[in-house]
């Protein structure tokens, strides 16, 4: 049998109890489901929310949703016990489990990201499930110093499942939720329809629904970005009911179960880092020339360069936008801000007086630039 390597993303609605509580009846049967496909030879990453809701209950203090270090504090918390549990119901299956928390700027530092990967295939070639989960205590989005031109890869779980699974290149990505699928417009409306298969993400289909449940984080919008993401990059994706009986089984089965995206085409590695895995530092303007030239597949020169906003190093992913400040590319620098505010509009020729140096005669290589996807 043909081993699978599958992240699985659980949200905090299918862990947890209507009050807030833990559910351990179905972080049973889930990670029974997950121990099962293990012993088919599958290989299965654990993306987990639930550990704000945890630590809620943990310390016994009522829910504070407006206060960011309440809920900081309530991850801390929560996450130990979390992990406690997983511990525990996966000790009962003979696996051993590994805890993963990461943060917006461990995948945008490509170093960081390759060690990332690096320890995943290490656990997973031993046989221990990585169970990730965001750092809340350090990355939430509200205390993320942000900088004109900077904007941050992830916000919630359903993200960071499908940016692993692009790190790890899996073979598939499962979003368990509270609902059985993707609907044609918001399931408590009347002649709402669920939607077996997704062929093509589209702009009406990520404006279907907004809804956000009681406890967690990610909405329906969420689910379709996530899937946008890892279909671009390839990776098929399954969005279902954790609630449903033998679910993941099921899904892993071949079965018709929720809303099935299918893949588009692969890229490079390298461009699917740039694409979705880093956090955008600054942006570079460019002139029509240049941004013609870079459409047609050529790199971007310093002679092309107009504007530089925010401040960033050389290897940061930065936005590329044209002079109707359209953001229509993405890419790595060979130069920081202040190298390009020194450099913009100059010829290859005039690099090395005004520096004294060149370190690289392009701006951005062409291997090192991915188009921004257009809404279709």
């Amino acid at each position: 049998m043909t081993s699978r390597l599958v992240v699985v993303k659980v949200g905090t609605s299918g862990i947890t109890t209507s009050q807030g509580k833990l559910d351990e009846e179905e972080m049973h049967r889930l990670t029974a489901q997950i121990a099962a496909a293990h012993k088919q030879s599958d290989k299965i990453v654990l993306v987990t929310s639930g550990a704000v809701a945890a630590g809620i209950a943990e310390l016994g203090i009522p829910p504070k949703p407006n206060d960011i270090v309440f809920q900081q504090a309530a991850a801390a918390t929560g996450q130990s016990v979390l992990m406690a549990k997983y511990r525990e119901l996966f000790k009962e299956h003979g696996l051993k489990v590994a805890q993963i928390l990461l943060t917006a700027e461990d995948l945008s530092n490509r170093g960081s990201y390759l060690h990332t990967c690096n320890v995943l295939e290490m656990l997973l070639k031993t046989g221990v499930i990585p169970i990730i989960n965001e750092n809340d205590v350090t990355s939430v989005d509200e205390l993320i110093p942000l900088t004109e031109g900077y904007r941050v890869n992830f916000s919630d779980n359903d993200i960071l499942s499908v940016l692993v699974a692009n790190a790890v290149r899996a073979n598939l990505v499962v979003i368990l939720s509270d609902v059985d699928g993707i609907y044609t417009t918001d399931p408590q409306k009347p002649g709402a329809q669920m939607i077996k298969t997704v062929e093509n993400i589209t702009a009406e289909l990520k404006s279907a629904l907004n809804g956000k449940s009681k406890w967690g984080r990610g909405g329906i919008q969420s689910k379709v970005k996530a899937a946008e993401i890892a279909t671009t990059c390839g990776i098929p994706v399954v969005v279902a009911n954790s609630r449903r009986e033998n679910v993941l089984t099921d899904i892993l089965a071949g079965k018709e179960v929720g809303t099935y995206f299918k893949p588009q085409c692969q890229m490079p590695a390298v461009k699917r880092w740039i694409a979705y895995g880093a956090s955008v530092k600054g942006q570079i303007h460019v002139n029509e020339g240049a941004k013609k030239a870079i459409l047609e597949g050529s790199s971007l020169l310093p002679v092309g360069v107009s504007k530089i906003i925010g401040h960033f190093n050389a290897g940061d992913v930065v936005g590329i936008v044209d002079p109707g400040n359209v953001e229509f590319a993405k890419g790595n620098p060979n130069y920081n801000s202040g190298e390009l505010n020194l450099i913009k509009g100059l010829q290859i020729n005039e690099v090395k007086k005004k520096l004294g140096y060149i370190r690289q005669k392009e701006v951005i290589e062409r291997k090192h630039i991915q188009l921004v996807r257009e809404e279709k």
